[in-house]
């Protein structure tokens, strides 16, 4: 099934995305490898989102932001009096995500004394809460992340090897944004629409210039670091064209802006995706799968942008930037061939 809410038209994510489709439906351990900032929880999400776990829960820990003391307890929960302080009985995270899927994010930093532990409750799908012998079963999908290299922690004995197999049954390694520049556009767009309204603004353009620097930026902090300078940059922008300031990123120097729209960089996705597909909209294979939209979504979509079939310029690698719209309410789109609406 097509995955929603992720952004990203470029080999090497669309190949990430064909990994998420494929394991989804499959009732394995994922781990997922990646630098710090390129979107784990994000994909572990939507590995949950597309799984027949998806009506239940999703519950996520960060195995690095509770102290080891607390970790077991956050794990499998606690009865009352176990320890000073816990003065109600509490459920642990495995308990919460009962026939939904816990994600453990950075599971490297899991303290090697509760390791056997966790291995039990992923084996058996049992465990005790803290002050109880009674045994609690649960049925729950396990999705970790890390940062670090596992591989090199087992072998200095900083993690165990019978866990790391268990938890590296289907790994799925995540490409630095570094590596899909491609898709910094789209990611563009999409955050200053989300932080534009959040923040009550109104903008509608992008310069080539700005564009080009957001491009041209290593970004070692990945996606989050890409988020959080487009939020400043809304913040700071007073008209319809984003201010950016791209003085404090490392670029070469480029040439003079000129302006891009935002719904350009969604005309210039949807026209890639339809000359893959060879301008096919519907069906598995159709380019509303690939986009995760419904098919009258992506035609009403196709309508407003003023999408029409591929011209010879198009095709002769015009950019699709500045490639003028049709507007809305144009009959135009009525030229579209048939064949494009058929599934």
């Amino acid at each position: 099934m097509p995955i929603p809410d992720l952004i990203g038209s470029s080999p090497k994510f669309r190949a990430v995305l064909e990994t998420v489709s494929t394991v989804a439906s499959v009732d394995c351990a994922v781990l997922l490898r990646g630098e710090t900032g390129t979107g784990k929880e994000v994909i572990a999400q939507a590995i949950h989102d597309a799984s027949p776990r998806r009506q239940h829960r999703f519950v996520a820990i960060n195995c690095a932001a509770i102290p080891a003391a607390l970790l077991e307890s956050e794990l499998f929960g606690h009865e009352r009096g176990a320890f000073t302080g816990a003065v109600t009985q509490r459920l642990g995270r495995f308990q919460a995500a009962d026939r939904g899927t816990l994600f453990l994010d950075e599971i490297g930093e899991l303290p090697i004394e509760l390791q056997p532990k966790l291995l039990r409750a992923l084996q058996e799908q049992e465990f005790e809460r803290l002050g109880s012998s009674q045994t609690t079963r649960v049925d729950v999908r396990i999705v970790a992340a890390t940062n670090q290299n596992l591989d090199q922690m087992v072998a200095e004995r900083r993690f165990r090897m019978d866990l790391y197999y268990r938890l590296n049954v289907f790994p799925i390694t995540i490409p630095p944004l570094r590596e899909r520049p491609e898709d910094i556009p789209l990611l563009v767009a999409h955050f200053v629409r989300t932080f534009a309204q959040r923040h009550g603004k109104s903008i509608e353009f992008i310069t080539d210039d700005v564009m080009m620097a957001l491009e041209g930026y290593n970004w070692p902090g990945n996606i989050r670091e890409l988020q959080n300078f487009v939020e400043r940059s809304v913040v700071m922008t007073r008209g319809t064209e984003l201010r950016a300031p791209v003085a404090e990123l490392r670029r070469q120097e480029i040439p003079a802006a000129s302006l891009r729209k935002l719904a350009d960089v969604d005309r210039a996705h949807i026209i890639a995706t339809l000359g893959e597909t060879n301008w096919v909209v519907g069906g598995p294979n159709g380019a509303a799968a690939r986009l995760g939209l419904n098919r009258t979504t992506l035609i009403h979509r196709m309508r407003k942008l003023g999408i029409l079939r591929e011209t010879p310029e198009q095709r002769a690698g015009q950019s699709p930037w500045h490639t003028e719209a049709v507007p809305s309410n144009s009959n135009r789109c009525g030229e579209i061939p048939a064949r494009v609406f058929s599934a």
